[in-house]
């Protein structure tokens, strides 16, 4: 059985010094502060004195390797032990064959798919424990972030769509019924209600502007409307003719 060894070291490349010192005391608050992660470089080492890591890169894999610890691109923090491998030799070097192929540089995401997502895969082939929660809880948290954000916008785009579908279908559907009620009225003779040009009107104001109370002047316009369509109620008294429009109803 062999030794796998997580390398980590503080990202400390961006090219400006003041940034890196900004990246190492943050990992001073965040980790070793209050235990919540950082800004992290890692590394697996197994057999050897290499390390196995991912970067991006144009063209071809963006798997390497450098002696372990030595990384000159950032600071070297600390070394864990995540437990033991085993798989001889050649095995761990055919699974480091297949990595190469598997993650290419130019697929390279800083934050879903990253050099410590990359020993995750490796360790996880090994046999060993992933790497510990904090070494890429920043990368996760922005990566579910903009998840959510994604998913956030499009569920709205959607919603949006379905309700001026549902709109539109509605408006419709009123239409239908006016035009049901048109084709009645002309067969039935002064059996009708209401006028169908009136009623797809109504219906038409009803999808756009919604419902509101009527006003005395548009209740007596209805009300005369009524009249006009049915001479033989204005001669009735209010009684018969709230006893005729029952039965009409």
């Amino acid at each position: 059985m062999t030794e796998v060894v997580l390398h980590i070291y503080d990202v400390t490349n961006s090219g400006s010094e003041k940034t890196n010192n900004t990246i190492v005391q943050i990992n001073k608050i965040f980790k070793d502060g209050i235990g919540l992660g950082g800004i992290f470089h890692s590394a697996v080492q197994v057999f050897g004195g290499d390390e196995w890591s991912f970067g991006f890169c144009e063209q071809g894999s963006g798997v390497f390797s450098c002696p372990a610890g030595k990384n000159p691109m950032y600071s070297y923090r600390e070394a864990i032990v995540l437990g033991k491998t085993n798989f001889p030799i050649f095995k761990v070097n055919q699974i480091l064959r297949e990595l190469s192929r598997e993650w290419r540089g130019d697929s390279y995401d800083l934050l879903s798919k990253n050099c410590n997502h990359f020993c995750d895969e490796y360790c996880e082939r090994l046999g060993v424990p992933k790497l510990p929660g904090w070494v890429n809880r920043f990368a996760h948290a922005g990566d579910a972030a903009m998840e959510v954000a994604g998913t956030t916008a499009l569920r709205f785009r959607q919603a949006k769509t379905e309700i001026v579908t549902a709109s539109k279908v509605a408006y419709r559907f009123l239409l239908g019924v006016s035009n049901n009620v048109a084709a009645s009225t002309e067969s039935s003779g002064n059996s009708n209600r209401g006028s169908p040009r009136f009623q797809g009107a109504w219906f038409k104001n009803l999808v756009t502007n919604g419902a509101k109370p009527s006003t005395s002047s548009e209740i007596e316009n209805q009300e005369e409307d009524v009249r006009q369509q049915h001479p033989h109620l204005a001669s009735m008294s209010p009684q018969r003719q709230n006893s005729q429009s029952r039965h009409d109803i």
